[in-house]
């Protein structure tokens, strides 16, 4: 049996995953993530496919994150026509997801096409808009986990729980013919134990090969309960200053958990009545969208849900959709509490937060989410003196503080006992990680005596 692996994107970096397993009698693609980079080269990467979309048998989504689910209505504008599968809450998220991304895309090339105007230069057009991202989300099949469906003639599918966002997979992929059965894992996010709102993922065991991320290959985590204490202690310090409190957060299951913790130390009476707001329009549907599904939740959230307790609810909490609503905050100059997106700083209403707040040594920017390289949000975690928002230097004041203990991948330990669960495992593939991370993490399974292998970019792989 001849099959191969072709890491088209997430390979040796943390954005665009997308991979497509090739047998001798069907194409099966697992993600379809949109690459996110400086605007030139993320159109030509994300329009450019070094395959015939047409010939794919099946599209399976791990969860609804843009880096995983992100360039669906690409391919689908380029011919892709198979089945798409995905959990039903992936479904319902990816539709907030992507045609979000479509809104922005179209906002983007809108105010882009104005200056070429002016300047006698061609006009862009989006990667795709709000309403291609809308009928493309229709495609998607939903499966429930543990359902072991059949997507072409020789490769069955089976998903289980992720525990990295609300209805993300783990995905086996079932390769058979006459002789022998091909068992492939694929985790690609793998979530954590002891995270609130989720179950723990689960474990695919007997695999063959493994297809796995490596974000916090090297790194550990600290206890999710000391998310909560640290969160209280910057809270308390900043209001006893009269500052406020600047969290980027990504609309999709982080903001939700910040939430979560908050409602708690409400309850709980551990920080002060102050004004919070969750300042993205997006992350107000997605908060609405995880309360239609407890089913994918942990057994104390979905019976709270279920009880009309709803645990995204805080005291003195308001969720801002209107943008002038959102203006006013920044003349506000009471202590409070700004939620908003986009995680990593690169866009959305953050931004005028920042920009507004960053150089008041009385403020704080708690960062509670990875940062990739080149992003805003990196260089305000490094304290560089000086960064750059909407073209203008402002002076970084404010105290930083990054809570990593709030991170949905798994860390070093947390990989290695997945991986153990999965033996006897002849190959290990690492994607979704920077290049430290990668090779750190493959030196530890290389000590375990395991076969780790880091693809590159475009990589073809055959399963010996």
């Amino acid at each position: 049996m001849a099959v191969r692996i072709r890491f088209l994107g997430g390979a040796r970096t943390v954005t665009g995953s997308s991979h497509q397993v090739l047998t001798e009698k069907s194409e099966i693609l697992l993600d379809a993530g949109l690459f996110q980079g400086h605007r030139d080269e993320s159109y030509q990467i994300n329009t450019t496919f070094n395959y015939n979309p047409r010939k794919i048998n099946a599209l399976i989504l791990s969860h609804a994150h843009i880096d995983h689910c992100g360039n669906l209505p690409s391919l689908i504008k380029k011919g892709l026509r198979c089945k798409i599968y995905a959990t039903s809450a992936t479904k319902d998220l990816c539709k907030l997801m992507l045609e979000d991304s479509g809104k922005i895309q179209e906002e983007d090339i809108k105010y882009l096409n104005k200056i070429n105007r002016r300047m006698g230069l061609p006009l862009r057009k989006p990667l795709y808009t709000s309403r291609e991202a809308s009928k493309a989300v229709k495609k998607i099949h939903p499966v429930s986990y543990g359902q072991r469906i059949c997507v072409a003639s020789d490769c069955f599918v089976t998903l289980f729980d992720a525990g990295h966002i609300l209805g993300s997979s783990l995905i086996l992929l079932e390769i058979k013919d006459p002789l022998k059965t091909i068992r492939l894992g694929y985790a690609v996010d793998l979530g954590r134990k002891g995270l609130p709102i989720l179950n723990d993922p689960d474990k695919l065991k007997g695999l063959d090969y493994l297809i796995m991320e490596s974000t916090y290959g090297a790194r550990l985590h600290a206890p999710i309960e000391e998310a909560k204490i640290k969160l209280k202690e910057v809270i308390n310090h900043t209001v006893a200053r009269k500052g406020k409190i600047l969290i980027p957060s990504f609309t999709l299951e982080r903001t939700q958990e910040v939430v979560y913790f908050l409602n708690e130390l409400q309850k709980e009476k551990a920080i002060p009545e102050v004004p919070i707001y969750v300042d993205s329009p997006l992350a107000s549907d997605i908060t609405d969208a995880f309360q239609v599904h407890p089913e994918y939740m942990d057994k104390k959230t979905s019976q709270a849900i279920n009880k009309g307790e709803t645990p995204f609810e805080a005291l003195n909490l308001r969720y801002i959709r209107d943008q002038n609503e959102s203006k006013t905050l920044n003349n506000d100059r009471r202590p409070m509490i700004i939620i908003a997106g986009s995680g990593m700083c690169e866009s959305g209403r953050i931004l005028h937060h920042l920009k507004n707040n960053i150089e008041d040594s009385r403020n704080t920017v708690l960062v509670v989410g990875f940062m990739a390289r080149d992003t805003l949000g990196r260089r305000i975690v490094e304290g560089e003196r000086f960064v750059r928002i909407f073209g203008v230097e402002y002076e970084l004041n404010a105290e930083v503080v990054a809570i990593n203990a709030f991170s949905g991948h798994a860390d070093k330990n947390e990989l290695l006992d997945f991986v153990s669960s999965c033996l006897p495992l002849r190959r290990i593939f690492l994607v979704h990680g920077e290049e430290e991370q990668l090779r750190l993490l493959s030196e530890s399974l290389t000590e375990m005596g395991l076969n780790a292998y880091i693809p590159s970019k475009g990589e073809e792989v055959l399963l010996d």
